[in-house]
């Protein structure tokens, strides 16, 4: 007898699909010059944002997408969306709440997509893996539609390293006995921290041609430097 697939509570998934609306609807709201877009082109990168986590989740574990399987997933994106552009002028003065509920909403799909993954039987690794995608999805294609460089590819604030450590904590505590619900709690929690730590003291990844800098000046300092 097969073993039942694991639910995400409906409840919990429209959460973050619905932050994830908000969030890009406000990142696309804030566009200027060459980039404007008009109501249509917001409310898809807010829909885009906001269901492509789950999206990305469920193609990388062979499942049927529940986005696809309920009606409110899309209605609750496309809600979502046009909210973020209603009040995109009160949330850009609100600079610490946008920058709150896109770790927020980075923790929730990161935690729902190593929880999915770890009940359908994926080892640890790959279940982080899986994910990190999740956590990242969204972003990723709501910079590929716009024609952005994707952000997780550049040198800025930890994006993907704190999905990571999330989905990371998550995994290890399940396998140390933890249930899913505690540790996808605990997930949430670190992937929020850490991303917000990020921003407000601007830690980031060296930038690699930093490290090449770093080599090529150990390598000439053993080089005499003759002075005529």
């Amino acid at each position: 007898m097969n073993e039942p697939l694991f639910v995400i509570p409906l409840w919990a998934d429209l959460i973050a699909v619905g932050l994830g609306g908000v969030q890009g609807a406000l990142f696309a709201s804030g566009f200027r010059g060459e980039r404007r877009l008009d109501l249509l082109g917001v409310a898809i990168i807010g829909i885009v944002v906001g269901m492509g986590g789950g999206l990305i989740r469920d193609l990388l574990l062979n499942v049927t997408p529940v986005t696809l399987q309920s009606n409110w997933y899309l209605v609750t994106a496309t809600g979502a969306a046009l909210i973020g552009m209603l009040l995109a002028g009160v949330f850009q003065r609100l600079n610490r709440v946008i920058v709150g509920l896109d770790a927020l909403v980075m923790g929730l799909f990161g935690a729902f997509g190593t929880s999915k993954a770890l009940a359908l039987g994926l080892p640890l690794v790959p279940a982080v893996f899986v994910g990190v995608c999740a956590a990242v999805g969204g972003g990723i294609l709501r910079d590929m539609i716009m024609g952005l460089p994707v952000g997780i590819m550049h040198v800025g604030s930890l994006y993907a390293v704190a999905a990571g450590a999330g989905c990371l904590v998550l995994a290890t505590a399940n396998a140390l006995g933890a249930g899913l619900v505690a540790a996808a709690i605990v997930g949430i929690v670190v992937t929020t921290v850490i991303r917000l730590l990020a921003v407000i003291f601007d830690i980031s990844l060296p930038e690699q041609r930093a490290l090449y800098r770093r080599k090529v000046a150990v390598e000439t300092s053993t080089i005499p430097i003759v002075k005529p």
